[in-house]
């Protein structure tokens, strides 16, 4: 039986993309599947799936590059796995020992030079330098493995050029996760936003248009930095804004059942613009009605699904005016949020996605392997 070994020096065991998605839908296809992760809490098997730990990892970014990854490549090279699955682009560094052991795949969550222009821990005047030499470095060992998997269309289109063999896996929901989600008549006014909080993602304007709603804020997730929520906390908008911090998977339901409105107002920033956020779909196959920023890619989705807003996500008055707005016609609400589940249940799931990673994979775990492209 044909053994896929996934490998993470940087994500949680139990990562939505990762474990509960294609390590669980590899597992019911058929393979042995195993996880190595680098966390220090031991190893496990759940859903069929053998969890590794190659100890904690290291928090210094040049550590973790070195003793965590080594650890990382050791305990994957005990598996005997026949495919090596990469989900951290550091981890590209182990192409050339991996490939000696079996084929090897990289699942490109971002796109990385785009992503490392909007770091904020990299000095503004390193970051176009830091960014060119990383899409260098990343196209390098593109070019070196078996295959590559892309979060989005983008991804994909950029890594065509350099790979024949790249499919697009997108990171929609698991619909047994939502499927549950009742949104019952209340006089609550809750609009949410579930994830990652910073600037760059809306925060500032989200707070600053609280001020003029009537109503309140489901904030759930972690700021990346400290300052920024220091920031934004001296708002007055900022005592209508209900913080939870980090949520597990329940609460983030409760949290979606709540709401009445879903928000996703990134910046335009060369991350975000070609980006397909996991809230906005999460909030469709919720059955919550969106209010997105009016990126191309983005507005092409809610047209289609008829499911929402797109607005300029600087424009703290028409966020104000139109979250208000949902909250004061619940048809319109409820129309608009069913909208986005029919889509959901039909476009943009796992379901669909699961089958494209499945047939992927098929030729690539043949004695008889030939290169292929997937379209």
């Amino acid at each position: 039986m044909t053994t896929i070994t996934h490998m993470t020096s940087v994500h949680s065991r139990h990562d939505i993309r990762i474990f509960s998605k294609e390590c669980r839908s590899l597992s019911k296809a058929g393979y042995t599947v195993c996880l190595v992760v680098s966390d220090g809490k031991g190893d496990e098997e759940r859903d069929s799936v053998r969890i590794l730990d190659a100890g904690e990892k290291r928090h210094n970014r040049f550590l973790r590059m070195t003793e965590t990854l080594y650890r990382v490549y050791k305990k994957a090279v005990s598996t005997k796995a026949d495919v090596f699955h990469l989900h951290d682009p550091e981890l590209l560094l182990l192409v050339p020992k991996l490939l000696k052991h079996g084929k090897v795949f990289y699942d490109a969550h971002e796109d990385l030079p785009r992503q490392i222009i909007c770091k904020h821990w990299i000095p503004k005047f390193f970051r176009r330098l830091a960014s060119f030499f990383s899409e260098k470095v990343e196209n390098f060992y593109a070019g070196k493995v078996s295959g590559l998997i892309a979060a989005t269309p983008h991804i994909a289109n950029r890594f065509r050029k350099i790979n024949i063999n790249v499919v697009n896996i997108n990171n929609y929901p698991l619909l047994e996760e939502f499927a549950e989600i009742t949104h019952k008549p209340t006089n609550e006014r809750f609009a949410c936003y579930i994830g990652g909080i910073s600037i760059d993602r809306g925060i500032l304007e989200m707070v600053k248009a609280m001020e003029f709603i009537d109503g309140k804020l489901l904030l759930a997730g972690r700021f990346t930095n400290i300052a920024e929520r220091e920031l934004v906390q001296h708002l007055p908008g900022w005592e209508k804004v209900v913080e939870l911090g980090f949520c597990d998977r329940q609460k983030v339901w409760d949290v979606l059942a709540s709401a009445k409105v879903g928000l996703a107002l990134f910046h335009p920033v060369p991350n975000h613009t070609d980006a397909q956020p996991n809230k906005l779909f999460e909030y469709m196959a919720s059955g919550l009605p969106v209010i997105i920023s009016d990126f191309p890619l983005w507005k092409e989705i809610v047209d289609s699904a008829q499911c929402g807003i797109y607005l300029d996500p600087f424009n703290i008055r028409e966020i104000a005016d139109v979250v208000n707005y949902f909250f004061d016609h619940d048809a319109l609400a409820t129309k608009m949020g069913e909208a986005g589940r029919i889509a959901a249940k039909s476009t943009y799931n796992w379901n669909n996605e699961q089958q494209k990673l499945i047939s992927f994979f098929s030729p690539f775990t043949h004695t008889n392997f030939v290169d292929h492209e997937i379209t």
